[in-house]
């Protein structure tokens, strides 16, 4: 089974060696989508913003590779701090419908260039 590169300009570009996403056979795996606008590189304001962001990234990556948020089946999340989880799940509700992908949420550390949320997904072609 190949491996075929996903790749849009309508996502922020790979800030390190590694692909925006990745299809094998009738599964699609996005890298993590920080919040960062495409157009500008910078980080939308706030976290329910960079939530949206997030998502809207995740979102073009897939339909690159002729999916989309409706064919999710596993999401992570990851947050800078957990007592945003309420903001986060808000937003992240208005993407989503039933059935609801497995999800993952998990406090960590840093995210990259200091972001405040970063969504990874697996989805179906």
């Amino acid at each position: 089974m190949s491996k075929n590169v996903i790749s849009t300009d309508a996502a922020p570009g790979a800030i390190g060696p590694y692909s925006q996403g990745m299809q094998i056979g009738e599964l699609v795996f996005t890298s993590g989508q920080l919040g960062l606008i495409p157009e500008t590189g910078q980080f939308a304001e706030g976290v329910e913003a960079q939530t949206a962001q997030s998502l809207n990234n995740v979102k073009a990556i897939l339909e690159a590779a002729g999916s989309g948020l409706d064919k999710v089946v596993k999401t992570t999340v990851y947050l800078k701090d957990m007592n945003d989880f309420a903001k986060v799940n808000a937003v992240y509700g208005t993407f989503f419908a039933q059935p609801y992908p497995a999800r993952s949420a998990v406090e960590v550390a840093r995210l990259p260039k200091d972001g405040l949320v970063e969504i990874e997904v697996i989805a179906l072609k």
